[in-house]
């Protein structure tokens, strides 16, 4: 249509929708922040920073000797031929860990031409954070529990995670980039596959087994027993198939020492039980009082809080065609809080917790404090929560209050999850997903 004078007026271009939604960031930042559907755009964020930041540390922040030159003499005496454990020893003491930790720091051996070049050593710890953060950010970009803001403390705020990742080389970030592989297949339904890879995990660090009851409530719920026992032994296999060299040697001094239950800690490297006098920290019946308040605490969320209500545990163990309630596949939620909860409950009766020790569970940290019951708990106090956790691990040494804190802050997680109500089962959670969609349109 012509306008005045015949000038023809040019029809108002529509902004694209992208510019729509940068517009509508920019109008209200606090989505960003707040809202879980900027997940992925925060954490992609964060990510390509910690590139940045974990060269920074790398070059400037002077390496700390603490294990790596330890775990290089134990792995180049099997090299030369030594497969009996009780000859395995490095600086810091004997070799304490499976098969599988051997075979992955023989391969860092040679690559870091027999553990001289450390700077390299510590750019392949770099590439095992970045990708350990990876597979936990798609952990929770599907869960959609936390909001963005909090992602900032699970990366880029966290000196001591940096620290026991490309500062000291420890085996334990090796131990959970695979487990957090293996939750990423669990949630995906690739059990079998996920059972493998955990089963590496353990082969690495035996921490990864605190995440063993929470798995095997999974694996009853989601196949009953007689399909259970197939990946458990899967499990076993890799185990028996990984140690065969050493096991063939000397399986008791194997076993005795890679899966050394009984332990004894040092008293002056101890995170979480400072407070309390030597005598009783290296006391066995005290080591067996936790040890009873840790399986007593898993029976009680596996009665009362993993079980659906109305379900009887033990209709677990049939066939999930032949229960009495309809079984249903476990959502992500559920699998998730259970392998977190599994192995935050061990967290807290620990024996004791060394500073590298973080790492077993510093990443579930954020998704257990805001899978918690308590309404009243507002961000800010979740926040402090996780900052006062942080405190307690970069106290060094270990004071009397700082470990008491930390004992304090995993009450009230552990206290929040007792309170956490039911997750909803797979087909309630998408009914109520569509309600919500509907209610906003």
């Amino acid at each position: 249509m012509a306008g005045v004078g015949g000038v023809r007026r040019k029809s108002p271009v529509s902004p694209s929708p992208l510019w729509g939604k940068l517009h509508t960031l920019w109008q209200d930042k606090y989505l960003l922040l707040f809202k879980t559907e900027y997940t992925l755009l925060v954490v992609s964020v964060l990510w390509f920073l910690e590139i940045g930041i974990n060269v920074w540390v790398i070059q400037k922040v002077a390496y700390t000797e603490i294990d790596w030159k330890a775990y290089m003499d134990e792995v180049e005496g099997v090299i030369n031929g030594t497969y009996d454990y009780t000859q395995l020893k490095g600086d810091t003491g004997p070799l304490v860990y499976p098969a599988g930790f051997v075979y992955i720091f023989t391969a860092l051996y040679y690559i870091t031409g027999h553990g001289v070049n450390i700077r390299l050593g510590q750019y392949i710890f770099a590439f095992f954070y970045l990708l350990t953060l990876l597979l936990v950010f798609r952990i929770y970009y599907h869960t959609k529990k936390v909001p963005p803001y909090v992602f900032f403390f699970v990366c880029c705020a966290s000196y001591r995670i940096h620290s026991i990742f490309v500062l000291r080389l420890f085996n334990d970030p090796v131990a959970m980039m695979l487990l957090f592989a293996a939750v990423n297949l669990f949630i995906d339904g690739y059990w079998t596959l996920g059972c493998g890879l955990y089963s590496l995990a353990v082969s690495v660090k035996m921490n990864v087994l605190l995440f063993a009851p929470g798995l095997l409530f999974l694996l009853l719920s989601e196949f009953g027993l007689m399909k259970t026992i197939p990946k458990l032994s899967l499990c076993a296999g890799i185990q028996v198939v990984l140690g065969l060299p050493f096991l063939l040697e000397n399986p008791v001094s194997y076993m005795s020492r890679a899966f050394d239950l009984g332990r004894q800690f040092m008293f002056k490297w101890t995170v979480n039980w400072r407070f309390l006098p030597e005598w009783l920290f290296l006391n066995r019946y005290f080591h067996l009082l936790l040890l009873a308040a840790h399986l007593l605490t898993l029976l009680l969320f596996a009665f009362r809080r993993w079980k659906r209500p109305g379900e009887s545990i033990f209709e677990l163990l049939k066939e999930p065609g032949k229960r009495k309630i309809p079984a249903q596949k476990s959502t992500v939620d559920q699998i998730v809080l259970i392998l977190f909860t599994s192995n935050f409950i061990g967290m807290c009766f620990s024996r004791s917790l060394h500073y590298q020790f973080y790492v077993w569970y510093f990443h579930s940290l954020p998704y257990l404090l805001w899978s918690g019951g308590v309404k009243k708990l507002a961000h800010l106090l979740r926040v402090l929560i996780l900052g006062l956790i942080e405190l307690s691990w970069n106290t060094y040494p270990s004071t009397n209050s700082s470990s008491a804190a930390l004992h304090v802050c995993h009450l009230i997680i552990l206290l929040c999850l007792w309170l956490a109500p039911p997750l909803l089962s797979a087909a309630a959670e998408t009914q109520e997903q569509k309600a919500v969609k509907d209610k906003r349109h």
